[in-house]
């Protein structure tokens, strides 16, 4: 009687689970902000986990944010005090991907901040443009949050 009761009680705690879907997209170039979103991204899988329920989190990257893909950034970023945030974000991003996150930046911030394709760190896609990206994320049902 015991086993039947646990199995019952894992069956209405799976049937109960939601699964929270969200696309982060971050174009702000406050390299601060950014890493302070990053860390925040990380507890909210957490917290989400923590309750039973699933997340399928995805994040693009475009604008002032493509920096922090780049495992050369110290040799693109003037401002001296952003070095600190920028990998603080770089170290989310592969946790974040270790958590499941799919992350992609746009080829075309890459090319306006002259990053090099060949220096995108390998937990991120490259794709041509991160607009049709976060578009087909919020088809599929994806929450947009922004990282402005």
């Amino acid at each position: 009687m015991k086993h039947i009761f646990f199995i019952f009680s894992i069956v209405v705690a799976a049937l109960n689970a939601q699964e929270y879907k969200a696309v982060f997209n971050c174009n702000s170039n406050d390299m601060q902000y950014v890493a302070s979103r990053m860390v925040l991204v990380e507890r909210t899988i957490d917290m989400i986990e923590k309750n039973g329920d699933t997340t399928k989190f995805a994040m693009t990257i475009h604008g002032g944010c493509a920096p922090i893909v780049s495992k050369n950034y110290d040799e693109i970023v003037l401002d001296e005090k952003d070095l600190a945030s920028i990998d603080l974000s770089q170290k989310q991003l592969v946790k974040l991907a270790k958590k499941g996150v799919e992350i992609v930046v746009c080829a075309m911030s890459l090319n306006a901040n002259t990053i090099d394709e060949g220096d995108v760190i390998p937990s991120v896609k490259i794709s041509p443009n991160s607009f049709i990206e976060t578009i087909s994320y919020q088809n599929n049902g994806y929450a947009l949050m922004v990282f402005e």
